[in-house]
């Protein structure tokens, strides 16, 4: 029998909204009163009738099976967040209680509105998944972001600036009955059929296909804490849905589009099913393909329920998606010039937003080579250690410094990378987000449409690229020169733009935190920083 997890208060005041309560983010609980709770319930409960789906060519489409392998259904797990919570609760032990409260907002959503609703702080680190709870408060943080938090969200305040920082609204039940929304109309029959099996009612509304219901979570300003546990300071840490609706993405394509595609004439259930029109794959593809290997590698540790198989495919997937929809690169002349090569190369971003996008610990970056007629290596700019070091990056190098954007390089000691670096007050680089209270560089690839002159300064570029005549939303134009006097062509010039989720200095800084979960992360991530990153465009030419 489906049970549901009631989230109820002792004075008969139910939780209509999980927006931030603590001095981190400028947002105030929603509370108001109802004869009925929000209430939740975890996937296994709807995976039996939303599971076996197949498209008519034959392809597995089954929502079940895509999600639990996928970053939100892993996001408790996730040992990099487990690790950066912890650092921060050890920068701002003042605030320890509610950092966790305010992480737990998007990583463990059910559990956190569930604490709400009981007027309790949430919790992070004793839910996690790999501890041995049984409790209903486990069982839900373990879920992740799961069916019946994402299908709860109500259309209320979408795309406002309430709504971010995981202020999402949960619509109220009706007739007792939780309400799933989706975007399909259903009938009496099959609505009965899901009232029997999972004690929730099907409704139809289309905020469930808007690029706003993605935003809540994937729109995020963190405030900088000073010692005393006082804000000091705030940060767009990260807002790709600002990025989208500054594009010409807006009018053409929603986050769903991309991370959630259709596919057609498939039916949504395995019982009573019919053909629809755009199911939505609950894939949900991003970019952290090394997650879901480290995931995968260290399942035991971190309490992985999703088959091994499973989560190399969706690892396979998001690396497949990385190399033909997210950028490309090309030599756009190339010459030999008296004793030196010249060749310009210019990269273009062809998603919706910056890239890349998301946590600031991401990273993009040109790797070119020079060699000649025998194949011996002439230059190279960008190459990456064992270790996860680009070779010629001042940020890797010395966690004090920042590599500066190019339009021109000459030596294998500069690299063109591209990333967002925070700051300190005093200007001092950091990876600490509740340190953070400005960017020293951004200079992200600009998606099409998108007007470096007119953006709002929470989307802007910032740093040596905002004066780049060549650095616009049609791409990114780098000349390289390279001296070639005393070697013999034909000389071959390949370039790879590359990409690493977690950036060398975001890992390597969690080194000084003696405790379990920045420990274990580092000892996960040397394990696996030879395989930090990937290819997402490559081109090659000869010049004679």
């Amino acid at each position: 029998m489906t049970r549901w997890v009631a989230m109820a208060s002792a004075s008969a005041a139910w939780l209509l909204s999980v927006a931030v309560q603590n001095p981190m983010a400028a947002q105030t609980r929603q509370v108001a009163a109802a004869h009925a709770a929000v209430s939740f319930e975890t996937s296994d409960s709807c995976l039996a009738c939303h599971n076996g789906l197949t498209t008519p060519d034959g392809e597995d489409v089954s929502i079940g099976v895509s999600w639990r392998a996928s970053m939100m259904a892993n996001s408790s797990r996730d040992p990099y967040w487990q690790a950066s919570v912890r650092r921060e609760t050890i920068d701002h032990p003042s605030s320890a209680k509610a950092i966790q409260d305010d992480c737990a907002t998007c990583h463990m959503p059910m559990a956190r509105a569930a604490a709400h609703a009981a007027e309790r702080e949430g919790e992070v680190f004793s839910l996690l998944p790999s501890a041995a709870g049984r409790s209903d408060d486990h069982r839900l943080a373990a879920d992740g972001v799961s069916c019946t938090l994402c299908h709860q969200i109500g259309p209320d305040a979408l795309g406002t600036r309430d709504s971010f920082n995981g202020g999402f609204i949960l619509g109220l039940p009706e007739n007792g009955y939780p309400r799933m929304f989706g975007p399909f109309d259903t009938d009496e029959g099959r609505t009965t059929i899901m009232r029997s099996a999972a004690s929730a009612r099907p409704v139809k509304a289309e905020h469930l296909r808007k690029s706003e219901v993605c935003a809540t979570c994937h729109t995020l300003y963190t405030n900088a804490l000073g010692r005393k546990g006082d804000v000091i300071g705030s940060l767009p840490e990260q807002v790709p849905y600002l990025e989208w609706r500054h594009s010409a993405f807006v009018e053409e394509r929603s986050c769903q589009s991309c991370h959630m595609p259709a596919a057609e004439n498939t039916p949504i259930a395995s019982v009573l099913g019919e053909p629809r029109e755009h199911l939505a794959r609950h894939s949900f593809l991003g970019g952290n393909f090394f997650m879901l290997r480290m995931l995968n590698r260290f399942r035991g540790d971190l309490g992985v329920i999703a088959p091994a198989r499973e989560l190399e495919a969706a690892a396979q997937a998001t690396i497949r998606q990385l190399q033909i929809e997210t950028a490309s690169v090309a030599i756009a002349r190339a010459e030999l010039a008296g004793a030196q090569l010249e060749a310009d190369i210019v990269v273009r971003n062809l998603t919706g937003h910056k890239l890349p996008t998301g946590y600031p610990s991401r990273r993009a970056w040109l790797h070119v080579t020079v060699r000649d007629a025998a194949g011996r290596l002439l230059f190279e700019s960008g190459a990456l250690s064992a270790e996860g070091q680009i070779s010629g990056n001042d940020g890797d190098a010395d966690g004090a410094r920042v590599e500066p954007h190019h339009d021109e390089i000459r030596s294998s000691d500069q690299v063109q990378v591209y990333e967002s670096v925070m700051a300190r007050p005093d200007g001092t680089p950091t990876t600490g987000l509740l340190q953070a209270t400005q960017f020293l560089k951004d200079n992200r690839l600009l998606p099409r449409g998108f007007d470096k002159t007119t953006a709002d300064k929470d989307i802007a570029t910032v740093g040596e690229a905002s004066k780049d005549a060549t650095f616009t939303d049609a791409g990114d134009r780098v000349r390289y020169i390279v001296p070639v006097e005393r070697s013999a062509g034909p000389f071959a010039i390949e370039v790879e733009l590359r990409y690493q989720p977690i950036g060398f200095r975001w890992a390597t800084n969690l080194r000084d935190y003696d405790a379990p979960e920045p420990r274990r992360f580092v000892e996960y991530y040397d394990a696996m920083a030879a395989s930090s990153s990937t290819v997402l465009a490559r081109t090659i030419t000869t010049v004679r």
